[in-house]
């Protein structure tokens, strides 16, 4: 067995559903001018940290000085359904399916800590190893696409054809050299029930993606006051938004997450509106512990639940 196999072997029993490998190349000219040319329309809104570090974010090489492989891992988050009380009169706000479960960075950086710390033990060579999970300025889409994890799709999310693009990503930037994979072919084809799912016209059929729209960007990246125009398509989402992925054909069948060591939990899945409003600080940091929440604060979850309820009593 190869030292690229025994990596990919250690990567799976570590709990990884995905492993692929590429180099340390720029990424993908026409990726670079996407990306270059999303940034410059303003697409990103508030989102300035996309701004800076550009050119590393396209150019691993950069973010670390000899980096040869780059070592792409995807977690699949697919939560178990959840049987709702019928009975049950509150309002009730819902939450994207990744922040159901324990915060997956600090999870993936350990996992990964452990997959270099193998790597080294396989070789006498004086290895250099950098771990990457969301915050470092890297192209991880593109990136994880070369290295034959997924296509990115109409809804801009990594898609697998068999675990669907509910798919969190992470990197080891090496310096050490190693077998790459191929990428897969893109098959969304005619399908374009992601964008027409997307309940405030994020997406468009032009490919284009418009994130001062999205729901997501909305209820966790902004932290004005969301304009009128957008707040009646929230609907009950009050952290996140799953409706793209979760229009995907490829997510239809996907296999729920099968790693039991990361955390997750089930009542975060449906928040109580009134509840939330009702929280107190030292009651919110004790029951979003250790979660995606943590950075979204208080104020702003009371802000997204107070949109939510206003949205379900107009319904009535």
């Amino acid at each position: 067995m190869s030292i690229t196999e025994k990596i990919k072997q250690k990567a799976l029993e570590l709990g990884f559903d995905l492993v692929g490998i590429t180099d340390a190349a720029a990424v993908d000219a026409e990726q670079a001018k996407l990306l270059a040319e999303w940034l410059d329309c303003g697409c990103a809104g508030e989102m300035d940290y996309m701004h800076r570090n550009f050119r590393k974010r396209i150019h691993p090489s950069e973010l670390m000085k000899n980096a040869h492989s780059i070592i792409c891992v995807g977690l699949n988050y697919t939560p178990q359904k959840i049987k709702t009380n019928s009975q049950n009169s509150a309002a009730i706000g819902k939450v994207a399916n990744y922040a159901q479960y324990e915060d997956y960075h600090p999870f993936i950086k350990k996992q990964l800590f452990k997959l270099a710390d193998f790597i080294k033990s396989l070789t006498k060579e004086n290895l250099k190893f950098k771990i990457c999970v969301d915050s470092a300025p890297l192209a991880e889409r593109a990136i994880a696409a070369r290295a034959g994890l997924g296509f990115i799709g109409k809804n801009h999310t990594l898609i697998n054809p068999e675990i669907g693009s509910q798919i969190l990503l992470g990197e080891i930037i090496t310096t050490l050299k190693l077998e790459i994979d191929e990428p897969i072919k893109n098959s969304c084809c005619d399908c374009d029930k992601c964008i027409t799912s997307c309940p405030t016209g994020a997406l468009s059929a032009d490919g284009k993606f418009d994130a001062t729209k999205c729901i997501s960007y909305l209820t966790i990246e902004y932290k004005g006051r969301i304009v009128s125009e957008l707040t009646g398509k929230i609907g009950n989402h009050i952290f996140g938004c799953d409706e793209c992925i979760m229009a995907c054909p490829y997510q239809k069948n996907a296999p729920v997450c099968k790693n039991k060591e990361f955390k997750f939990h089930s009542n975060r899945a449906n928040l109580d509106l009134q509840k939330i409003l009702d929280l107190s600080e030292d009651e919110f940091k004790i029951r979003f512990a250790d979660s995606a929440f943590e950075r979204l604060g208080i104020e702003r979850l009371k802000r997204n639940a107070k949109i939510c309820l206003e949205n379900l009593q107009k319904k009535k």
